[in-house]
């Protein structure tokens, strides 16, 4: 076999299925990477993160009797990027700590709660008096 397990490649994205994306390596090696091993936050739809043509780097997590490579992005050594689409209007996200990821989520809540806050009808502080 010309990979082994952990060995880092690149290639060519040249297909997409709900489940996965296929990837041309060389002449003679090709894999797939599965929905699950593309990003360590939750993927729904495999097209948000990939696209055909695009170039990529995976760490080879296994292999098949027919010598087809199992890849995965998430299992990238820390640092490693997930190369940019080929558009240039969206480009692909990079692997994000821990801390970055909480602290987009709270940014973003914030602004949710505060628009929220914004638009409630504003309230007398009066208490009502009840008819009897």
């Amino acid at each position: 076999m010309k990979f082994q397990k952990g060995d880092a490649i690149e290639g060519k994205i040249t297909g997409i299925t709900k489940y996965g994306a296929f990837v041309e390596i060389d002449n003679e090696s090709s894999g797939m990477i599965h929905i699950s091993e593309i990003s360590s936050a939750f993927v729904k739809d495999i097209n948000e993160a990939l696209k055909i043509n695009q170039t990529v780097k995976a760490v080879v997590i296994g292999a098949n009797e027919n010598g087809k490579l199992a890849l995965s992005i998430k299992q990238l050594p820390r640092g490693e990027k997930i190369p940019k689409t080929d558009s240039p209007d969206k480009p692909a996200e990079t692997h994000r700590s821990f801390e970055e990821m909480m602290n987009k989520f709270k940014r973003e809540s914030e602004e949710k709660m505060s628009d929220i806050k914004f638009l409630e009808p504003k309230r007398s502080g009066q208490p009502k008096k009840r008819k009897n």
